[in-house]
């Protein structure tokens, strides 16, 4: 059956159009468990991070399956198809397994071979898992898709001058300000990009970090990797106007910072500018804080610029990637199609057994009937032999009576029968 990937990321929807169609981690089990109901879908999984949200299936048939799922997608949003037609793309096939491939290896990132892509796919994988809406066949491309990563970033240098998002808006902000040391961040978030970014701009040289966050505990956890302050979400109207830097990622669906506080905050600070860079997707900052004087707002998509410019030492570990990337595209098709035949194979193992047990049940009777040993092999030998070979038999007579000599060339393959010469 194919495999079918529809999507929209980066490269093909903006911001707003991407945080429309996002699904956060509290309903991607809901999610998963909707889809798997869509009546052409059999396996499926579902990666949504904040530049990507992307639904891989395998489905009965391929025009049905892929409307039915973009309808449903739709529905799960409440969006219609011209609200998200101009922004899709889809995979089939080999071309999904290549796609699943280099977005696992930080190919397809809008941070060429950043790792953190890995860690949200196998997370996408056992939330399916959970879900129980893997097969075999998704199965064993989520775990090679794993492997294949591994083997990227042990035989090339993508991982080399590591950079992110996170890197990405720690550079920005240099811009802004010159020197780091007197400097107080605030990041609200406590998943991997704020722990990234916490990383990072403590060794730009800010000393001073908050690190809020709904669970405090979990706040403080990352805090202390750089000797700061966790506290929570409460905390931040209090925290905003001590400020320079501002960094958010979090999941929440519903901005965290409104115009109104952050205008509080700028007229504590007495008009010194803050330095803000919105990480989500759906977004934590409300847009219009961008139209206030001291203030400079950045989304993700803002800091395009700033990773081009960091990935160009990449491009040539990302083209020996693609050439693994090739050979293990191959392996998966190679495999996917034998596993087409693994079906046939069992059906026909299975009708030769029970043409086994049939033929020794009638020998334990004739032996019970005091038959001789000799005459009850002798039936054995020749009934079996007749049982396999005569539908065969009757299908290379009408082969040959209809002209169809590449079956008969066929069989010869299967058989392992000599040609005549």
């Amino acid at each position: 059956m194919p495999l079918l990937t529809l999507g929209i990321n980066h490269t093909t929807a903006p911001v707003e159009v991407r945080e429309r169609v996002a699904i956060n981690e509290q309903n991607l089990g809901h999610a998963l468990k909707k889809l798997i109901t869509v009546p052409q879908v059999d396996e499926a999984a579902i990666i949504s991070t904040c530049n990507r949200t992307e639904l891989y299936c395998e489905v009965n048939q391929l025009d049905q399956g892929r409307q039915e799922i973009l309808t449903w997608l739709n529905s799960f949003h409440n969006l219609s198809t011209d609200d998200t037609k101009p922004y899709i793309y889809d995979h089939l096939d080999d071309s999904v397994v290549r796609h699943i491939f280099r977005v696992a290896c930080g190919l397809d990132s809008m941070v060429l071979g950043e790792p953190q892509i890995l860690g949200q796919l196998k997370s996408a994988y056992q939330d399916a898992v959970q879900a129980d809406t893997l097969g075999r066949n998704l199965n064993q491309l989520f775990q090679r898709s794993f492997n294949v990563a591994k083997k990227v970033r042990t035989n090339t240098e993508i991982g080399t001058n590591p950079v992110s998002v996170a890197s990405a808006a720690v550079s920005l902000s240099k811009n802004i300000f010159g020197d780091f040391e007197n400097l107080t961040a605030l990041l609200i978030g406590a998943g991997e990009t704020i722990e990234l970014a916490v990383e990072h701009l403590k060794s730009a040289g800010v000393n001073n970090i908050i690190v809020a966050n709904r669970s405090v505990e979990r706040a403080q956890s990352v805090a202390d990797k750089v000797e700061g302050r966790g506290v929570g979400l409460s905390y931040i109207s209090e925290a905003l106007p001590q400020s320079d830097i501002v960094m958010t990622a979090t999941a929440s669906p519903l901005p965290i910072l409104g115009k109104g506080l952050v205008e509080s905050a700028i007229k504590q600070r007495k008009r010194k500018p803050i330095f803000m860079v919105d990480l989500a997707v759906p977004r934590d900052i409300e847009p219009e804080v961008s139209t206030l004087s001291d203030v400079y707002l950045y989304t993700i998509d803002d800091l395009q610029n700033v990773i081009e410019h960091n990935i160009s030492s990449r491009q040539q570990a990302a083209d020996e990637a693609e050439i693994i990337i090739d050979h293990e595209v191959l392996e998966y098709s190679q495999w996917l199609r034998g596993q087409g035949i693994v079906n046939t194979v069992r059906a026909y193992r299975n009708k030769a057994e029970t043409q086994r047990d049939e033929i020794l049940e009638k020998a334990h009777k004739m032996l019970e009937q005091g038959k001789s040993t000799e005459e009850t092999l002798q039936f054995i030998a020749h009934t079996l032999t007749n049982k396999l070979t005569h539908e065969p038999t009757e299908a290379l007579r009408t082969a040959g009576k209809q002209g169809k000599n590449e079956l008969i060339d066929a069989a010869r393959i299967l058989l392992n029968i000599p040609n005549d010469e």
